[in-house]
């Protein structure tokens, strides 16, 4: 049994994290400002990460083994926490993306298309933290969402105290209406409607990982030793197309697509620029990946069995 702490955990798979957590015989903590209760079981410390006054405060004498960041997006942050949890963990786990890797947010070596990017293309350790970037604006922390994150494990790499590792976590999938950001279903309800689909002349492939999957490496990645970033997704790339394929299969009906012109916004999924990842180092390490082409139609299946979101 081990002392985790989970910062976020009150939806989707950061939720599922904290049950299997659980499961497992670990005394667990969660963190997060109270909009959801933890499962039973589990000790809930309502708090704003945010604010290192009363971060530290209702930390109080506690000490863990392992915390597990959900919801870190900033480099400012990031430093919170390392001041906050100094002394108190051994190890810190943050969930990153697969964003950190877009060419079109920063000046990243170039990896040829069909070559999957592996974890060094940024190297946190030598990735630089901006603090006074205006990372407290919603718009501009929408708009820098992949800088953020990038700066946030910066910040993490350089702390000393404990060891810590990243998982960068490819498009998250599965979960009918658990699966919030409502991607997965604005390709279902616009195939099973007829209606047109914004692709790219060329749309390049992507990956992708189902929620479960994801809960079950960061479990991992939370109780193992490993140091430094890992990708995280399930084996075989797919690319937009590939998507609507498996979509108009279970809704009877053939996609439309628009070609969208050069710098035109498509629809989420399609990619005009190539930052699929390798997952070669979490296998090195022990993890054993699923294949998307076992899970993808089942997740579609939750997806056209959910009421569609207003935001969808």
């Amino acid at each position: 049994m081990q002392r985790i702490c989970v910062i976020g955990g009150s939806r989707y798979f950061g939720k599922l994290l904290v049950k299997r957590l659980r499961d497992a015989g670990h005394q667990v903590t969660v963190i997060n400002r109270g909009s959801t209760p933890p499962p039973a079981g589990v000790e809930h410390l309502v708090v704003d990460r945010n604010d290192e006054t009363a971060l530290t405060a209702a930390l109080d004498s506690r000490t863990f083994d392992v915390v597990v960041d959900q919801v870190c997006y900033t480099p400012v942050q990031a430093a919170i926490a390392v001041r906050a949890f100094a002394g108190r963990t051994r190890r810190y786990v943050m969930t990153s993306t697969i964003e950190v890797y877009d060419p079109a947010t920063a000046a990243l070596p170039a990896v040829p298309p069909g070559t999957p990017v592996p974890e060094e293309n940024v190297d946190p350790a030598t990735w630089r933290a901006v603090m006074d970037l205006p990372w407290h604006d919603d718009a501009y922390l929408q708009a820098h969402y992949a800088e953020g994150k990038r700066q946030a494990e910066a910040v993490f790499a350089r702390a000393d105290g404990f060891a810590f590792a990243s998982v960068r976590s490819a498009h998250v999938l599965g979960g009918g209406a658990q699966e919030f950001t409502g991607r997965l279903a604005h390709y279902v309800g616009r195939i099973g409607t007829g209606e047109e689909v914004t692709v790219h002349a060329q749309a390049l492939p992507t990956v992708f990982i189902h929620y479960e999957e994801l809960a079950d490496l960061l479990l991992w990645a939370a109780t193992a030793e490993f140091t430094g970033p890992v990708n995280a997704c399930s084996d075989g790339p797919l690319d937009v197309r590939d998507l609507g394929a498996v979509i108009a299969a279970q809704a009877g009906r053939e996609p439309v697509y628009r070609v969208v012109a050069a710098g035109e916004e498509a629809s989420p999924f399609s990619f005009d620029r190539h930052y699929a990842m390798s997952n070669a180092r979490a296998k090195e390490l022990g993890f054993s990946f699923s294949r998307t082409a076992d899970w993808l139609p089942g997740a579609v299946a939750e997806a056209l069995t959910t009421e569609p979101s207003p935001t969808a």
